[in-house]
């Protein structure tokens, strides 16, 4: 199973453990937090268009750019 850093690097249609939010803009890191993404929650990468990612947490689906989506540290489950 290899490692991941970041979101962005992630698969399509598989879960991931969010382990750290990390941006030099704090904007960036209050929406993503106020989208569920936080440390220990389970994220997953429903699909890829280009530089869009739309990713899933808890009920609700959410897309993201690559920028967002490279802030998202995550780990494999």
């Amino acid at each position: 199973m290899s490692a991941i850093e970041n979101l962005s690097q992630g698969k399509v249609n598989k879960e991931y453990i969010i382990t750290d939010v990390k941006s030099n803009d704090e904007e960036m890191e209050k929406f993503l937090f106020s989208l569920g993404c936080y440390e220990g929650e389970i994220v997953t990468l429903v699909s890829i268009l280009g530089d869009t990612y739309v990713i899933k947490i808890k009920d609700g689906r959410y897309s993201i750019d690559k920028q967002l989506a490279s802030a998202i540290s995550v780990k494999n489950i």
